[in-house]
């Protein structure tokens, strides 16, 4: 379901005509949980873990180490955060939608370990996204809406919720008011490096976040992480993981 086809199938539409175009579009979408079903620790006829998975680095922010099921989260901040969240789902097996953000770093995510066949884009989703991500949470394992600033209803919010809690999806909101998330994730940027070069240039390998989480259930919590190129690909690992391995490149051990 490629984002930018999408967005031209949409324009002109009612929005009825929209729901519909949606509709016949998820159709065509895996069923949640078919990849997920091949991996080694899933066995035929269990339930779905009850939470989605998150980067390893992060999994001790949350109190089940990942994001529930059934829930609203909302995410602000760096957007590293929310690609690490869509590379961690799909990466696993999962499928996710992103409604409303036109310049979301594909490239970034695949070099997280996304896997962009498993992952719906919607640029402009017209002039109600919060219906289209209702639509979506119909099918998908994780739906990212983002609401450009605006404000949602506490009603129109309780009904959301009821739905992703009755279909086992979880929504993730950005850029906007949200009453009644169960969780609150937010990253900082605190610094960056490979810029030690004369008047700070130098080729940029890697970044430092600090990262919080609140909820419902649990107090704030927050943890330092680094995200660092290596391969290819971009790694999330913890202050205590990349201070160990800074040390053993400073003492020349390989």
């Amino acid at each position: 379901m490629g984002g930018t086809g999408l967005a031209a199938d949409l324009a002109g539409l009612s929005r009825q005509e929209r729901l519909e175009q949606l509709r016949r579009r998820m159709a065509a979408v895996p069923v949640r949980g078919e990849a997920v079903a091949a991996r080694p620790e899933r066995v035929p006829g269990v339930a779905e873990p009850p939470v989605l998975p998150v980067p390893e680095a992060l999994a001790g922010l949350l109190p089940r180490g990942g994001l529930p099921r059934g829930s609203v989260v909302t995410v602000s901040g760096s957007g590293s955060l929310l690609v690490g969240l869509l590379a961690s789902v799909t990466g696993s097996g999962g499928h996710a939608a992103v409604i409303g953000h036109p310049r979301l770093g594909l490239l970034a995510a695949a070099e997280m370990g996304a896997e962009l066949g498993r992952l719906a884009v919607i640029p402009d989703p017209g002039p109600d996204p919060v219906e289209v991500a209702a639509v979506l949470l119909d099918g998908l394992d994780l739906v990212v809406l983002g609401l450009a600033g605006a404000a949602v209803s506490p009603s129109r919010a309780r009904a959301v919720v009821a739905r992703a809690r009755s279909k086992g999806s979880t929504l993730v909101v950005t850029g906007g008011r949200w009453s009644g998330a169960e969780i609150r994730l937010d990253a900082a940027v605190r610094g960056y490096d490979g810029l030690g070069g004369p008047a700070g240039c130098g080729r940029v390998r890697g970044l430092r976040l600090a990262v919080g989480a609140e909820g419902r259930s649990f107090r704030r919590r927050t943890a330092c992480v680094g995200l660092r190129s290596r391969r290819g690909r971009v790694e999330w690992v913890s202050e205590a993981v990349e201070l160990q391995r800074q040390s053993i490149s400073e003492s020349g051990v390989a």
